[in-house]
């Protein structure tokens, strides 16, 4: 019997497994399958997919997909539902569909699904296809379900593409306390239900065991809050769980590389500030730094925040951003600030207007004139989701105001995204363990492995996979330009040595036809003293040591 786990990428509020993420419900899948059946599936992707990968061969599939929050991606693009009736719909077997595609699809599609596969399980799938597997003992109780089977499909991250370069995705818990937000689909895992310490821990040093040094502890509505007093009427954090959540993974993963938050409520860090910022200080003591939490801000429009049962206001907003803001702003050794905020709006909402748009600006506006620093300023439509209160209003303010949208979207990436990042990462600034990941002409694109990290363009052609420091030359809208750092100039490429500040064509050519140097006076003599003194930061001055 050959199993395959087959990846189409997953993408929700509270769960990403976009590569390099790679999601607990394929680690789960993976467990469980090892579990019931005593044997290591074989795990594909749909990239491999569309390039032609003959699916006939195996006898079970289990296929995980689903993007209730779909975005733009550079590490892989999510299959569609298009996709899944196309690559799956004459393959022999048993075929079991789960995820947040269970929620995203509706009516003829979702027939269309059921039609093809034998199972489609939601993303609370785990007790469901231990059955169909022929399981037949009885699974603890809650999220602590998926302890066991965490541990036993940790293998599996060796089988992902771009390994070791990934970062596991871990839940600590499902759910969220509020669950009235009116186009959101976290209100279907019901309320919050945590995994334990241990739980999470024993995860962690199985995927640290096989390779893994990357994690986030996403999978979550706000990490703030997890072993938290639910007793009142915002939950209470408790900085003592927080704490031997974070220490007790250090001590089991003593060498990992990246450990990141990501979802935060800023009600919460504003109706106990004392209790939030001892959070954010323990985070910033435990994690690594360029960590990002956060915020579901959506509007900046009371009127939108009361029709769309919305928690947190504008004031408390900005209250948290100053909080993370003084807790946070240092750098760390990855280059970038330990732990910032970041923004999520949606736009189409009821009750939005022109107004919106203007007051979600000027929020923007007010938070970069303040000196504050916003790591992530995302921009969104609202993704209607079945079984929401938006869901029956529809997409008309999506369509009304599609002009708006764009008009501001522009607005914002030109007027707040340029300065902010100009900000928060500044010309020469070196950014640590950049991955390249995607050629594009001459250019290479990578980011670190983060929660959220900056696209990084650095000229020149490198080996994907191939790990390096950069030094920032120059910034776009929401991304970076940056040389390998420290550059030899007798090998760099022209392409790269143009875009060394005061450089440009000319004085690169110039140092391709007189290179290789052997003393720094023969570079100054080449390119003039001023030249040398903008670049001297950004090669390698050892090469030219007596």
């Amino acid at each position: 019997m050959r199993i395959a786990i087959v990846d189409c990428y997953v993408d929700e509020p509270s769960c990403l497994g976009v590569p390099p993420y790679i999601s607990p419900y394929i680690r789960y899948s993976a467990g469980i399958i090892k579990d019931v059946l005593k044997t290591d599936p074989d795990y594909l992707t749909i990239d491999q997919i569309r390039k032609g990968w003959d699916l006939s061969r195996y006898s079970i599939l289990v296929v995980t997909a689903g993007t209730t929050v779909p975005g733009k991606y550079l590490g892989g693009t999510p299959a569609s539902p298009g996709e899944l009736i196309k690559y799956f719909e004459n393959v022999p077997g048993k075929k079991i569909l789960l995820g947040p595609i269970f929620y995203e699809s509706h009516g003829r599609l979702k027939r269309r699904l059921k039609d093809i596969f034998d199972h489609f399980l939601p993303p609370l799938f785990e007790s469901r296809l231990y059955e169909i597997l022929g399981g037949n003992e009885k699974l603890e109780s809650g999220r602590n379900i998926v302890n066991r089977f965490a541990v036993k499909g940790a293998g599996i991250v060796r089988k992902h593409p771009m390994y070791p370069n990934v970062i596991c995705e871990i839940e600590t818990y499902r759910g969220c306390f509020w669950r009235k937000c009116s186009f959101c689909s976290e209100k279907f895992y019901g309320g919050v239900n945590f995994r334990t310490v241990e739980g999470i821990v024993e995860e962690i040093k199985a995927l640290y065991g096989a390779g893994v040094k990357h994690f986030r502890l996403g999978n979550q509505s706000d990490f703030f809050t997890y072993m938290g007093d639910f007793d009142q009427d915002i939950p209470r954090p408790l900085p003592e769980n927080i704490e031997r959540l974070m220490r007790s993974i250090r001590m089991s993963a003593p060498e990992l590389r990246t450990l990141h938050i990501d979802n935060v409520n800023p009600k919460v860090l504003s109706e106990y500030p004392e209790e939030s910022e001892e959070v954010a200080k323990i985070i910033v003591r435990y994690h690594t730094s360029g960590d990002v939490a956060a915020f579901g801000m959506e509007s900046a429009d009371r009127n939108v925040l009361k029709k769309n049962n919305i928690n947190a206001d504008p004031e408390e907003v900005m209250s948290g951003i100053r909080l993370l803001n003084r807790v946070g702003r240092k750098v760390g050794s990855s280059g970038l600030p330990e732990l910032l905020p970041g923004i999520n709006f949606v736009f189409g909402l009821k009750g939005e207007t022109r107004k919106t748009f203007e007051l979600n600006y000027l929020f923007l506006k007010e938070v970069l004139d303040s000196g504050l620093l916003l790591r992530r300023i995302n921009l969104r439509q609202v993704h209607l989701i079945p079984g929401t209160e938006l869901w029956k209003y529809g997409d008309r303010n999506v369509r009304k105001h599609v002009k708006y949208f764009r008009i501001y979207k522009r607005k914002i990436r030109e007027e707040i995204d340029r300065p902010m990042l100009e900000r928060v990462v500044p010309a020469g600034r070196v950014l640590k363990d950049v991955v390249c990941e995607r050629q594009r002409g001459k250019v290479t694109f990578g980011r670190q492995i983060a929660t959220y990290p900056i696209l990084v363009g650095i000229p020149g052609k490198y080996e994907t996979g191939r790990i390096m420091d950069v030094r920032v030359v120059s910034h776009g809208q929401r991304s970076v330009t940056a040389v390998e750092y420290p550059l030899d100039i007798n090998t760099a490429s022209m392409d790269t040595l143009m875009y060394l500040p005061g450089i440009g064509r000319k004085r690169a050519g110039n140092i391709a036809l007189k290179r290789p140097f052997k003393k720094i006076q023969e570079l100054k003599k080449v390119i003039g003293e001023e030249a040398f003194l903008k670049i001297r930061d950004y090669i390698d001055l050892r090469a030219y040591m007596p």
